[in-house]
């Protein structure tokens, strides 16, 4: 039996391990922009200086009153369910959410962040600013609609009628959560997955068929989709095959079509089921019919699938990687502050030196993704306004693919390394955000294209039109010193495009990851203050040399002890 002091020990050694465990939850940044130096570093840097205050209060949100409704909305009693009958049996096809969602869901969109898009010159970078923050407390059931709004808001600025612009995109932007319309792109099938060229959903015209080809032109859509996020969106982009039917995706078009018919019933859907996912739990995807829907033409019929890349998925592709910037972001949030106060062999576990480079790689490839999707951003700017150059153009339709597939990529390790900070406390799911972001990182990793069909589109683009040459040559204005590197890398490429197809394939794997880390050091490299995580962002690059200066690096990154 053990000695009353021993007793009094044991509990003592308890109850400060409780204490040092509560600290670490008190410490967390209660604004998380004001928490991240490289953000503010960058915000300056883009000009965006003047936004200061909104980002101040969306950081205050996310790292408050979000991230509690989030925590609570992720719950499995509390994830969506399909109830798609009232009480006295009339069809409605709604999804039913826990209070949590809708609390959610009018902070998020109370950020303005949608309603953005109403300003001209469209602010994508402030856009997507706000969207960094927002994702740091997870997908949460509405970041990903946020992505398919945005694609629909651009689409619609872009190609709607006056009367698709005055229905649909002004309750797209509108900010009310209570009052606004979402809205989601229904693009893929059981049979085709990113072989979109498959898809078989029918459009038939109920306009004569010289009209209904026009913009705005009415049709009927019967058929199915089998991923559907966002489901219960009140306005769906989908593509679907025009008659008479063509092959691949020339006989694609794009349609806008409302949730609720006039008289408030729904529009000639159903969904099916939901799906049980790995991640993003909170959001519903499901699997839609479709039976005499009513649809319109959004742009011309003949162009729907280049409208859909070129205005969807491009969009997309950018909010998926600042999803993951953010991920990767909040991740190092969350270790960063636990390894200050969880302490082992006598010592916080943040001062042995294994754990300040892993902490240290946390840090600089979060600055990296968040870096570089700005710099992208920033060229979705100038396309807009038309005044892109030529290598511009061709350095973004490389780079917006390999951004997308290398930030997935990296987040997920980073949000790894810090479950691995934890220690067993990273595994619980009770414990902290970072298996729900691991979680929702892996359906990012997939969706918009995964890590395979991204590089095999590069690899098409760059056989076609050689946009590899404008790619390097954006890169080596911004990036002087790597000329040399740059110039090795482009020869790779030029050699690995004359190979047989199988072997450019399984070549270009790791050309494809050092592409993208250039994109990321090219959005480093707007300020020096940048230039620590742009050191550590080069060991994807080449093996670091491990010396005092590399241990000055890490000590620079870690985070600020709290006075």
């Amino acid at each position: 039996m053990n000695s009353s002091s021993d007793d009094e020990t044991d509990g003592s050694a308890t109850e400060r391990g409780r204490s040092a465990l509560t600290a670490w939850t008190l410490a967390q940044p209660t604004d998380l922009f004001a928490d991240d130096a490289a953000f503010g570093v960058l915000v300056e840097a883009h000009d965006l200086g003047g936004r200061r205050d909104r980002l101040h209060a969306a950081g205050r949100v996310v790292a408050g009153p979000l991230d509690r409704v989030v925590r609570i909305n992720n719950l499995h009693r509390n994830l969506p369910v399909l109830d798609d009958y009232d009480g006295v049996g009339n069809f409605t096809a709604r999804i039913a959410h826990h209070p949590s969602w809708w609390a959610a869901g009018r902070y998020i969109y109370g950020t303005g962040i949608m309603a953005a898009y109403g300003e001209s010159v469209t602010p994508h970078r402030y856009i997507l600013s706000l969207f960094y923050l927002t994702a740091q407390a997870g997908e949460g059931g509405h970041n990903c609609p946020l992505a398919c709004a945005a694609g629909a808001i651009r689409t619609l600025q872009m190609l709607g009628t006056e009367a698709q612009q005055a229905g649909p995109l002004q309750r797209l932007l509108d900010p009310n959560f209570d009052t606004n319309w979402t809205a989601s792109q229904f693009l893929t099938e059981v049979q085709g997955g990113s072989d979109v060229g498959a898809n078989a959903l029918q459009a038939t015209p109920v306009d004569p068929p010289e009209v209904a080809a026009e913009p705005g032109g009415r049709w009927r859509l019967d058929g199915e989709k089998w991923f559907c996020s966002n489901a219960d969106a009140d306005v769906f982009l989908v593509t679907a095959r025009v008659a008479p039917p063509k092959t691949g995706t020339r006989g694609l078009g794009l349609f806008v079509v409302p949730r609720l018919l006039a008289d408030g019933t729904p529009n000639g859907f159903s969904v099916r089921r939901l799906k049980d996912k790995l991640g993003t739990r909170s959001m519903a995807s499901g699997e839609i019919d479709f039976k005499g829907a009513q649809a319109e033409a959004l742009g011309p019929v003949d162009r729907g699938f280049k409208s859909v890349i070129e205005l969807v998925i491009t969009t997309s592709r950018l909010y998926n990687a600042m999803g993951c910037a953010a991920h990767a972001r909040r991740a190092w949030v969350v270790a960063s502050t636990y390894a200050q106060h969880r302490t082992a062999f006598g010592q916080p576990i943040g001062r042995f030196a294994q754990v300040r480079e892993t902490l240290a790689w946390m840090r600089a490839d979060a600055e990296a993704c968040l870096a570089g999707t700005l710099l992208l951003a920033g060229i979705q700017e100038s396309i807009d306004q038309a005044t892109v150059t030529d290598v511009e153009r061709a350095f973004f339709r490389v780079a917006v693919n390999l951004n997308k597939l290398r930030t997935a990529v990296v987040a997920h390790d980073t949000v790894n390394r810090g479950i691995e900070v934890l220690g067993g406390n990273g595994a619980i799911e009770s414990f902290s955000i970072l298996p729900r972001l691991l979680r929702d990182n892996v359906v990012y990793e997939n969706w918009e294209g995964s890590h395979n069909v991204l590089r095999a589109q590069v690899l098409r683009d760059c056989r076609r039109y050689g946009l590899h040459r404008g790619f390097f040559a954006f890169l080596r204005e911004r990036l002087p010193a790597d000329v040399e590197a740059l110039d090795a890398d482009e020869a790779a490429m030029d050699a690995l495009l004359q190979a047989p197809s199988e072997l450019s394939d399984l070549r270009f794997r790791r050309l494809a990851d050092r592409m993208a880390t250039w994109v990321m050091l090219a959005g480093l490299g707007v300020s020096p203050e940048l230039r620590d995580g742009a050191t550590l962002t080069r060991r994807h690059l080449r093996p670091v040399h491990i010396d005092e200066h590399y241990l000055g690096v890490l000590n620079r990154l870690q985070r600020p002890a709290r006075t």
